[in-house]
């Protein structure tokens, strides 16, 4: 007997099957979901979240938690969360581009965008804003179909710029009163993955794709 879904349904005591399997997990994530992170603010976001075409991050206590080590040698070592970094992959599989604008140059930055395959990359870039005016010139984008994050003074003007902005948890109190959705997590510890979550919710893509993983 086939359910709803188009499961065949296992008979009592017997061990559920691929289809029934997935779609139990399927309803638990989206349960999880609800409960932990679809508040008021979440769902305020989700008109603006679903124009964005593109995701501008900055690095420093967005992709990382802001910490910055040397090696003996001098070599600058930072530490990104491979979940922000599946978060961004799964973002662009729906369809949105992903890109960063710092102010500060980084080798160990170079090796993570080469591992992220990121083609929109902006170092050395103190003033954000003229940047962001390049890029949606050249990709033909409105402001409105932009979304940026990031977290200190150097980001207001491009905060207040953007068709949907956001930070971390662990941000500016002044950048906080400017954007429009907080992150529950801190800079490079899953804000970014929070995010890449909420525009894919808002585009109604989240359960597809996390089909794809459970199948």
């Amino acid at each position: 007997m086939h359910d709803k879904n188009g499961c065949v349904s296992s008979p009592e005591g017997v061990y559920p099957g691929d289809c029934e399997l997935t779609q139990a997990l399927l309803k638990k994530a989206a349960a999880r979901k609800e409960n932990q992170e679809k508040g008021y603010a979440w769902r305020n976001c989700l008109p603006k979240a679903k124009e964005v075409k593109l995701l501008l991050l900055d690095v420093d206590g967005i992709l990382t938690d802001g910490s910055i080590s040397y090696t003996d040698e001098g070599i600058e070592v930072k530490t990104f969360s491979a979940r922000d970094g599946f978060g961004i992959n799964i973002l662009r599989k729906a369809g949105v581009e992903v890109g960063l604008i710092t102010a500060r140059s980084s080798k160990a930055l170079e090796r993570r965008v080469e591992d992220l395959k990121l083609t929109h990359v902006y170092q050395g870039k103190r003033r954000k804003i003229v940047v962001f005016e390049q890029i949606i010139d050249e990709l033909g984008l409105s402001p409105q179909e932009v979304a940026y994050m990031g977290d200190d003074w150097l980001d207001l003007a491009l905060l207040r710029r953007v068709g949907f902005a956001a930070t971390a948890a662990d941000a500016t109190p002044e950048v906080k009163e400017v954007v429009d959705y907080v992150a529950r997590r801190n800079g490079g510890q899953g804000a970014v993955r929070e995010i890449c979550e909420l525009i894919i919710d808002a585009k109604g893509l989240y359960e597809n794709l996390l089909k794809q993983y459970l199948t």
